[in-house]
Protein backbone atom coordinates (compact mmCIF):
# COMPACT_ATOMS: atom_id res chain seq x y z
CA UNK A 1 0.00 0.00 0.00
CA UNK A 2 1.59 3.25 -1.12
CA UNK A 3 0.62 6.88 -0.96
CA UNK A 4 2.17 9.70 -2.98
CA UNK A 5 1.44 13.38 -2.49
CA UNK A 6 2.07 15.85 -5.29
CA UNK A 7 1.21 19.37 -6.31
CA UNK A 8 1.44 20.85 -9.78
CA UNK A 9 0.58 24.20 -11.33
CA UNK A 10 -0.27 24.74 -14.98
CA UNK A 11 -0.68 28.12 -16.68
CA UNK A 12 -2.35 29.00 -19.94
CA UNK A 13 -3.22 32.28 -21.67
CA UNK A 14 -6.37 32.27 -23.78
CA UNK A 15 -7.53 34.84 -26.40
CA UNK A 16 -10.86 35.42 -24.67
CA UNK A 17 -12.06 37.52 -21.72
CA UNK A 18 -12.33 35.88 -18.26
CA UNK A 19 -16.13 35.79 -18.52
CA UNK A 20 -15.94 33.62 -21.65
CA UNK A 21 -13.31 31.28 -20.16
CA UNK A 22 -15.42 30.96 -17.01
CA UNK A 23 -18.51 30.20 -19.11
CA UNK A 24 -16.63 27.35 -20.80
CA UNK A 25 -16.28 25.77 -17.32
CA UNK A 26 -19.79 26.60 -16.12
CA UNK A 27 -21.96 25.54 -19.08
CA UNK A 28 -22.44 21.72 -19.20
CA UNK A 29 -22.53 21.49 -23.02
CA UNK A 30 -19.52 23.78 -23.45
CA UNK A 31 -17.46 21.92 -20.85
CA UNK A 32 -18.30 18.50 -22.27
CA UNK A 33 -16.80 19.58 -25.63
CA UNK A 34 -13.31 20.10 -24.21
CA UNK A 35 -13.27 18.15 -20.95
CA UNK A 36 -14.83 14.79 -21.87
CA UNK A 37 -14.18 13.78 -25.48
CA UNK A 38 -15.23 10.18 -24.66
CA UNK A 39 -17.53 9.00 -21.90
CA UNK A 40 -20.53 10.38 -20.05
CA UNK A 41 -20.53 13.71 -18.23
CA UNK A 42 -22.87 15.52 -15.85
CA UNK A 43 -22.32 19.00 -14.41
CA UNK A 44 -24.18 20.85 -11.65
CA UNK A 45 -22.01 23.97 -11.54
CA UNK A 46 -22.77 25.64 -8.22
CA UNK A 47 -21.25 25.60 -4.73
CA UNK A 48 -22.14 22.16 -3.39
CA UNK A 49 -22.86 20.88 -6.91
CA UNK A 50 -21.16 17.89 -8.44
CA UNK A 51 -19.62 16.89 -11.72
CA UNK A 52 -19.25 13.28 -12.83
CA UNK A 53 -17.40 11.54 -15.62
CA UNK A 54 -17.62 7.85 -16.47
CA UNK A 55 -15.29 6.53 -19.14
CA UNK A 56 -13.07 3.60 -20.03
CA UNK A 57 -9.35 3.78 -19.37
CA UNK A 58 -6.67 2.61 -21.82
CA UNK A 59 -6.92 -0.94 -20.45
CA UNK A 60 -10.76 -0.90 -20.62
CA UNK A 61 -11.04 -0.36 -16.84
CA UNK A 62 -14.10 1.69 -15.90
CA UNK A 63 -12.99 5.10 -14.65
CA UNK A 64 -15.29 7.14 -12.43
CA UNK A 65 -14.58 10.75 -11.53
CA UNK A 66 -16.65 12.79 -9.08
CA UNK A 67 -15.94 16.42 -8.27
CA UNK A 68 -17.68 18.66 -5.74
CA UNK A 69 -17.54 22.44 -6.13
CA UNK A 70 -16.61 24.30 -2.93
CA UNK A 71 -15.95 27.87 -4.10
CA UNK A 72 -17.05 29.69 -7.24
CA UNK A 73 -16.37 33.36 -7.91
CA UNK A 74 -17.67 34.18 -11.40
CA UNK A 75 -14.91 34.96 -13.90
CA UNK A 76 -12.28 34.81 -11.11
CA UNK A 77 -11.97 31.48 -9.24
CA UNK A 78 -13.20 27.86 -9.07
CA UNK A 79 -12.25 25.42 -6.28
CA UNK A 80 -13.28 21.77 -6.34
CA UNK A 81 -12.38 18.42 -4.79
CA UNK A 82 -12.19 15.27 -6.93
CA UNK A 83 -12.03 11.52 -6.49
CA UNK A 84 -10.97 9.17 -9.28
CA UNK A 85 -11.68 5.45 -9.10
CA UNK A 86 -10.58 2.72 -11.49
CA UNK A 87 -12.91 -0.25 -11.27
CA UNK A 88 -13.82 -0.44 -7.60
CA UNK A 89 -10.52 0.98 -6.30
CA UNK A 90 -10.01 4.60 -5.24
CA UNK A 91 -6.99 5.91 -7.16
CA UNK A 92 -6.74 9.62 -6.30
CA UNK A 93 -8.21 12.37 -4.16
CA UNK A 94 -7.38 15.95 -5.08
CA UNK A 95 -8.24 19.59 -4.55
CA UNK A 96 -8.00 21.93 -7.54
CA UNK A 97 -8.01 25.72 -7.73
CA UNK A 98 -8.56 27.50 -11.04
CA UNK A 99 -7.74 31.21 -11.07
CA UNK A 100 -8.69 33.52 -13.95
CA UNK A 101 -7.26 36.99 -14.53
CA UNK A 102 -7.63 39.46 -17.38
CA UNK A 103 -4.34 39.85 -19.23
CA UNK A 104 -3.79 42.03 -22.31
CA UNK A 105 -6.49 40.90 -24.77
CA UNK A 106 -7.27 37.64 -23.02
CA UNK A 107 -7.23 35.60 -19.84
CA UNK A 108 -4.45 34.07 -17.82
CA UNK A 109 -5.56 30.79 -16.24
CA UNK A 110 -3.59 29.27 -13.37
CA UNK A 111 -4.63 25.78 -12.26
CA UNK A 112 -3.11 24.30 -9.11
CA UNK A 113 -3.86 20.73 -8.08
CA UNK A 114 -2.87 19.07 -4.81
CA UNK A 115 -3.29 15.32 -4.97
CA UNK A 116 -3.05 12.10 -3.03
CA UNK A 117 -2.23 9.15 -5.30
CA UNK A 118 -3.00 5.70 -3.92
CA UNK A 119 -1.29 2.35 -4.54
CA UNK A 120 0.21 3.25 -7.92
CA UNK A 121 -3.19 3.33 -9.63
CA UNK A 122 -2.33 6.76 -11.02
CA UNK A 123 0.90 8.74 -11.06
CA UNK A 124 1.19 12.51 -10.55
CA UNK A 125 2.90 12.88 -13.94
CA UNK A 126 -0.04 11.19 -15.68
CA UNK A 127 -2.52 13.54 -14.01
CA UNK A 128 -0.46 16.61 -14.86
CA UNK A 129 -0.12 15.56 -18.50
CA UNK A 130 -3.86 14.75 -18.79
CA UNK A 131 -4.84 18.04 -17.17
CA UNK A 132 -2.56 19.91 -19.56
CA UNK A 133 -4.19 18.12 -22.49
CA UNK A 134 -7.70 19.23 -21.51
CA UNK A 135 -6.51 22.79 -20.84
CA UNK A 136 -5.12 22.77 -24.39
CA UNK A 137 -8.49 21.51 -25.71
CA UNK A 138 -10.18 24.34 -23.81
CA UNK A 139 -7.92 26.77 -25.62
CA UNK A 140 -8.95 25.29 -28.97
CA UNK A 141 -12.63 25.94 -28.17
CA UNK A 142 -11.88 29.59 -27.27
CA UNK A 143 -10.27 30.53 -30.60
Amino acid sequence: MTVKHATFTLERTYPAPPERVFAAWADPAAKARWFVPDGTHTLDFRVGGTETVDALGPDETKLSVTSTYHDIVPARRIVYATTLSGGNALATVSITTVELAAEADGTRLVLTEQGTYLDGAEEPEWRERGTGDWLDRLGETLK
